[in-house]
C-alpha cells in the first residue's frame, strides 16, 4: 500500500507551510483516481474548490466544496474525482507534535466529514494564518490546533452510546434552517422534548449556547459564499440569516478579527 511522504498530496503544489511540527499545503488536484494509501501522520483537508470522493474501510464520504475531512494516522483510504478543477488545503499534524502536546490520537475518529462549526471555524483561522504567517503563526496555529482536537475528542465521547437521538436531530434541524428565526418552543415541540430539558442539555453536546451555535453555522456558510465574487457583502448576510450587512461584518469580525471583506482576498 502506497503511503506518501510527510506534507505531499497527489496534485501541483502552491503553497508549503512549515511550522514547529506542522505542515500546510495548498494542491490543486491532478488525479482521477488514487488507490488505497495511508499517512504516517493525521491531517485536515479543507475542500476549497471542486468535489472528489474519499473511500475508507466503511463508508464513502463525498467532499464538496468547504467540506472538511479528518484522517488519523495510517488510516486506509482511496480517492477519486472527474476531471473538473479540484484544490485542498492540508494541515498535517506531525508525531513529534502530538507527542509533545500529549495527542491522545485514539480519542479521534479514524475518519471524519465534520460538520460542527466549533471545529470548521478555528480551522478556517488557520487557513488565513498561513496565508499571512508571521513570527506569532506558530504560536496561534499551536493553540489553534489544540482547540480543535480538544473539541474533536469532547464531541466523540458525547456522541457515543448514552448520546440522546434528539442531538443529531436537533443539529440537523439547526443546520437546515440556520437562516431563519428559530424558537425555543417550536424546537422542543419538533423534538418531542420538554424545553427546560432542551435548554439545559444543550451546551453538553453542542459546547456553547443556542444563538452563539446559530452564528456559527451562519459565519461558515458565509465563508463558502465568499469565494463568489458575483454576490456582495449585503446579499450573503441575507442568504446567511443576519440582520443586515453590519450585522454580518461585526458577527464576522469577533471570530476572525479582520473583515469578511479582506477574508475574501485572502481565500480568493
Amino acid at each position: 500500500m502506497e503511503n506518501p511522504e510527510n506534507g505531499k498530496f497527489r496534485g501541483k503544489t502552491y503553497q508549503t507551510v512549515a511550522f514547529e511540527g506542522i505542515i500546510t499545503t495548498e494542491t490543486e488536484y491532478d488525479y482521477r483516481f488514487i488507490d488505497w494509501h495511508y499517512h504516517e501522520n493525521p491531517y485536515f483537508s479543507l475542500t476549497t474548490l471542486g468535489t472528489c470522493l474519499d473511500g475508507g474501510k466503511h463508508q464513502t464520504l463525498e467532499c464538496a466544496p468547504d467540506s472538511l475531512l479528518f484522517h488519523n494516522c495510517r488510516e486506509p483510504h482511496y480517492n477519486s474525482k472527474t476531471d473538473a478543477l479540484t484544490r485542498g488545503f492540508q494541515v498535517e499534524l506531525s508525531q513529534d507534535w502530538c507527542r509533545k502536546f500529549e495527542i491522545d490520537l485514539e480519542r479521534l475518529p479514524a475518519s471524519a466529514l465534520i460538520r460542527n462549526p466549533n471545529v470548521k471555524l478555528p480551522f478556517y483561522n488557520i487557513y488565513k494564518e498561513s496565508k499571512l504567517p508571521d513570527d506569532t503563526s506558530p504560536l496561534t496555529i499551536d493553540s489553534l490546533l489544540l482547540r480543535i482536537v480538544g473539541t474533536m475528542s469532547d464531541l466523540r465521547e458525547s456522541s457515543g452510546t448514552a448520546r440522546p437521538r434528539w442531538v443529531k436531530r436537533l443539529d440537523e434541524i439547526l443546520h437546515d434552517n440556520f437562516d431563519r428565526p428559530l424558537s425555543l418552543k417550536a424546537l422542543s415541540v419538533e423534538l418531542d422534548l420538554h424545553w427546560g430539558h432542551l435548554s439545559r442539555d444543550f451546551p453538553r453536546y453542542f459546547l456553547c449556547n443556542f444563538s452563539e451555535y446559530i452564528r456559527k453555522i451562519r459565519i461558515e456558510k458565509s465563508l463558502g459564499l465568499l469565494r463568489n465574487r458575483h454576490l456582495s457583502l449585503t446579499e450573503i448576510a441575507f442568504i446567511c440569516g443576519f440582520a443586515d450587512q453590519s450585522h454580518f461584518i461585526r458577527c464576522f469580525k469577533n471570530l476572525y478579527r479582520i473583515t469578511p471583506k479582506k477574508f475574501r482576498r485572502i481565500i480568493s
